[in-house]
């Protein structure tokens, strides 16, 4: 499983790689201008001409050695050096090896006369929103017009938490080295980073096993327990879904349609009554019991082995009875929607450690800060979030980031076309199937979340992001079980 690191453990990988494995420093960087000028070389065979903008540190140069390359094989490289710069160590060698062949720095505002653009600002050296100058290049790189290659991790970008501190670079492809970037696989940084392209400069993977990172997660069929020849469906799990309110009947029976397609074994709907025509009709499998009728309730409760409360449970006086009816249930349970509203309001916790999953207006709810906060630090956000609420915590959103007492990682699936209504519905189903089959809460949310995520990507390559439904993944789930 390949694995995401921080800035600062980047750097102890660094460390590793030349004082305990002997490979030089600076012949780390001439293998990561090597990479990032192969990949721009191959993206834009035709452009005979490049423009290079340095900060300082070793990002600068890793784009001087790619401005010596560049030179080397008859391509015009223009370097534009913003601030006097910091070459010391393995940067001044590769401003040396780079004046050898012709590539010498002009001031930061002169014309730009290349045909691609390569960002060699600040890399993982961004600690606050980039000073004037620093910014001003990032200003002049995206109103260019032209194709951008940043090196290792766009300007503008933390490494660490995806966040955009001020303004930062667009980039069609970032090129990154050794340690694959946590920052650059969830929050903004999605969408500056453009094309993500991995380069280990041949350290070995020793190297990496010796610093912990975080999962960067897939979805793998194999992680699911097999299908005994004697399994019958008490033995697959009951789930519960609690919720769907007045004109919110769609919610439940999302969740309780994708609960049956995950593998669950019997699936009840505890709701509105006037909502059992429709999903009956719908899905004759279901079973569907008014909220209303207490004593019902309370047995069907007692029945269930999992619990999905929230999808559609609305925010009335009806949605509060029935949250804290179910929540008082212990029993392994997913907690969704209008369901986080009220943990967040309700004194009562819930009998059972719980798997939440909100986006990050919900999740700031919970917290009780402010959606850019919350943005600003997503892995950080997931932590406090099994924190606060005793848990496992699902941070949806571009990189969804699963939590508990660690960071469990971070999704690699998943999609635009996913910004849709019910989507969150079918997810809680996944992940309220697989606790009802007995999976415990960190394995259902981490192979709920990949699982659902995958199926949306395989249905938006069979028909279009734009206009994909949550239902369209019923089928895509059903495969990828198979």
């Amino acid at each position: 499983m390949t694995s995401l690191y921080t800035s600062a453990q980047c750097r102890e990988l660094d460390r590793i790689a030349i004082v305990e494995h002997g490979i030089p420093g600076f012949e780390l960087m001439l293998r990561a201008g090597r990479a990032a000028f192969d990949e721009l070389a191959g993206r834009w065979p035709q452009a005979r001409s490049i423009t290079v903008f340095c900060g300082k540190g070793n990002n600068a140069g890793d784009g001087y050695v790619i401005a010596g390359l560049a030179r080397e094989t008859g391509i015009e490289a223009q370097i534009l050096q913003v601030g006097k710069g910091d070459f010391h160590g393995d940067a001044e060698l590769a401003r040396r090896w780079a004046a050898e062949r012709g590539a010498a720095p002009e001031p930061a505002d002169a014309s730009v006369r290349g045909e691609v653009l390569v960002d060699a600002l600040l890399g993982t050296g961004l600690k606050g929103p980039p000073r004037e100058a620093i910014a001003e290049a990032v200003g002049r790189i995206n109103g260019s017009g032209l194709p951008v290659l940043a090196v290792d991790v766009p300007t503008g970008v933390s490494g660490d938490t995806g966040a955009v501190l001020g303004e930062s670079v667009l980039a069609d492809v970032t090129v990154s080295f050794i340690g694959p970037k946590l920052g650059l696989h969830t929050g903004p940084a999605l969408r500056c980073r453009g094309d993500l392209v991995h380069a280990g400069l041949g350290v070995p993977q020793s190297v990496l096993d010796r610093v912990r990172g975080c999962p960067l997660l897939t979805f793998e069929r194999e992680s699911l327990p097999p299908l005994g020849v004697d399994l019958y469906k008490h033995r697959a799990g009951h789930l519960v879904v609690v919720g769907g309110d007045f004109n919110m009947g769609g919610a439940v029976l999302m969740a309780a349609e994708a609960a049956l397609r995950t593998g669950a074994g019997l699936v009840s709907v505890v709701t509105r009554a006037a909502h059992r025509p429709a999903i009956l009709a719908r899905r004759p499998e279901i079973m569907v019991q008014d909220a209303d009728e207490e004593d019902a309730v309370a047995e069907l409760l007692e029945r269930a082995t999992a619990l999905a409360v929230g999808p559609g449970i609305g925010r009335a006086s009806w949605g509060e009875r029935l949250f804290s009816r179910a929540v008082a249930c212990p029993r392994p349970m997913l907690i969704d929607a209008d369901g986080l509203r009220w943990l967040a309001d309700l004194d009562a916790a819930p009998a059972a450690a719980p798997v939440v999953t909100p986006h990050a207006a919900e999740a700031a709810h919970l917290l009780g800060t402010t959606v850019a906060e919350v943005e600003a630090d997503r892995p950080g956000s997931a932590l406090k979030l099994a924190g606060t609420t005793g848990g496992v915590a699902v941070l949806k959103g571009p990189g969804t980031v699963c939590a508990a007492d660690r960071l469990l990682g971070v999704c690699s699936h998943g999609n635009p076309g996913m910004a849709t209504a019910g989507m969150g519905d079918v997810l809680s189903g996944i992940i309220g199937g697989l606790l009802a089959q007995g999976l415990g809460a960190a394995d259902s949310a981490v192979i709920g979340t990949c699982l659902h995520s995958r199926a949306a990507d395989l249905a938006a390559e069979r028909g279009s992001r734009r206009g994909l439904i949550a239902t369209d993944l019923y089928e895509p789930i059903a495969e990828l079980l198979q």
